[in-house]
């Protein structure tokens, strides 16, 4: 397999599907035979369902363990840690990786409870936990979906689980893009393995999936990418950490040298909407520095709201971030914003505590102007 590839099946019957892309791939080929530990880092952002459309599918996990014991690889261990506001053990419970585990006598590693250290990536030091450096040869399985702040996540961005906390709001302190990209330098991704069976095309953490039933393979982390990018309809450069993991020599991001092969029939070819809801519901938002999990439980509580025609009625824009720290204002939710005249408090407060937050402050703003 090249860098330059892109090898695609699709199908329904998941586990059997990811074995036959990875004989074709010849994962095993790839494989130094000096290779102790193999670590397969799933996306399991939060404790949701892989039908979802958050997750990755425990069955495409369950595929990629057979085929390395059958192929001689015996040492593995899944690694991951569930975002900030979230407990990867859930995570591990509710996504069917507890199973996983006990069936293939595979270990678990929480990230969130892992010790970290600093790395240099580029000019960037960045704190990574131990147990992504300990790794020989490292198996990306990310979710091709949207994102509510970058809009699309798939391979790069998927290294972040394996951050420490403190880390992870370090990243949205400093934007984002940068760190993800000098990320891809810190962490070194041996072979991409992208779940895109249900993504959802607006919320990283799932509930509107769009069934694709598709999974694909590369060893470009940024093509890989990239070519999420083109899926989704956006250009590379749409997504800033992309370009900048190219310039910064982690992988390259040109299309016109992409070769796609594809495994067997093409299904059905579901045609991805250009529109998103996350553009009109950003419109309700002012973001400064803020977490992905407190802003992506506030995009689902703004998306219900407008269902109920009730958004318009929202005048103020909604504070949220950590960049409203020791600040005031009018309208905000999560800790950061608990110096603001109308506050929910929660770091993250649920999508649920917010939809209920910011209805019942509508339904106060309208008997206010009524009595006037």
């Amino acid at each position: 397999m090249n860098k330059n590839e892109i090898i695609q099946i699709q199908g329904i019957e998941y586990k059997e599907m990811t074995k036959q892309l990875l004989n074709k791939c010849a994962l095993a080929t790839l494989i130094p035979s000096k290779v102790s530990l193999i670590g397969i880092k799933p996306n399991l952002v939060a404790p949701v369902p892989a039908e979802f459309g958050g997750t990755t599918h425990p069955e495409v996990v369950a595929g990629i363990i057979e085929y390395l014991q059958e192929n001689g690889f015996t040492n593995l261990q899944i690694m991951e840690g569930s975002w900030v506001g979230d407990k990867t053990e859930e995570s591990f419970e509710v996504c069917g990786y507890r199973m996983l585990s006990e069936q293939y006598g595979v270990p678990l590693i929480d990230a969130q409870k892992e010790k970290s250290m600093p790395v240099q990536c580029g000019d960037m030091e960045l704190q990574i936990c131990e147990c992504a450096k300990k790794v020989d040869f490292m198996i990306n399985v990310p979710v091709m979906k949207g994102h509510c702040q970058t809009k699309i996540t798939c391979a790069l961005k998927n290294m972040k689980g394996l951050l420490p906390n403190k880390e992870k709001r370090h990243f949205h302190a400093m934007g984002l893009h940068r760190p993800i990209a000098h990320l891809g330098l810190g962490i070194h991704q041996d072979f991409i393995l992208v779940d895109n069976i249900c993504g959802d095309l607006d919320f990283e953490d799932g509930g509107n999936p769009f069934i694709m039933n598709r999974l694909f393979a590369g060893l470009d982390p940024v093509l890989i990418d990239a070519y999420g990018c083109a899926e989704l309809h956006y250009k590379p450069e749409d997504v800033p950490y992309v370009k900048m993991a190219e310039e910064l020599g982690v992988g390259s991001a040109d299309l016109t040298r992409l070769s796609i092969r594809q495994i067997g029939e093409i299904g059905e070819k579901r045609v991805i909407p250009e529109k998103r809801k996350i553009v009109e519901l950003q419109d309700a938002v002012e973001e400064v520095e803020s977490c992905s999990a407190c802003y992506g439980y506030l995009i689902p509580a703004l998306d219900r709201l407008r269902e109920e025609g009730l958004l318009p009625e929202l005048h103020e824009k909604i504070c949220i971030g950590q960049g409203y720290r020791g600040k005031s204002g009018a309208l905000g939710v999560g800790s950061c914003t608990s110096g603001f005249k109308y506050n929910l408090k929660g770091c993250p407060p649920t999508d649920e505590q917010m939809y209920e937050f910011l209805k019942q402050y509508i339904a106060t703003r309208r008997k206010t102007e009524a009595e006037k």
